[in-house]
């Protein structure tokens, strides 16, 4: 379910889902095509983490990126779900395509 509230997404952000909701900054952004499927593609993670789980794994994931980096836009674009995201927004079909687990693969620490 996508709703609209540009109070709970963080600024510089455009979206933020928390399962099974997606919220969006502004009723426009439901016509972004490729931020939806990036918004569809955690949604997805979450269920296979049955949720909770994805939380505390994104928090400490992102604590890790942090230290790593010493920068919070690149430790957040660096956490394994957002890479994920990030490298297959564009591509409307993912989702069908992807197996349990995928995120596993962008475990990496290369730089996106």
């Amino acid at each position: 379910m996508i709703l609209i509230s540009k109070y709970l997404v963080p600024k510089g952000y455009l979206g933020l889902t928390c399962y099974p909701f997606v919220f969006l900054k502004t009723e426009d952004l439901k016509l972004d095509s490729v931020l939806i499927n990036h918004e569809k593609i955690h949604l997805r993670q979450q269920i296979e983490m049955l949720v909770f789980p994805f939380y505390i794994i994104y928090g400490i994931e992102f604590v890790i990126r942090f230290m790593q980096y010493k920068n919070w836009h690149t430790a957040y674009k660096n956490i394994s779900f957002e890479r994920e995201a990030y490298i297959n927004e564009g591509h409307l079909d993912y989702l069908k395509q992807r197996k349990f687990w995928d995120f596993l693969k962008y475990l990496r620490s290369n730089d996106i």
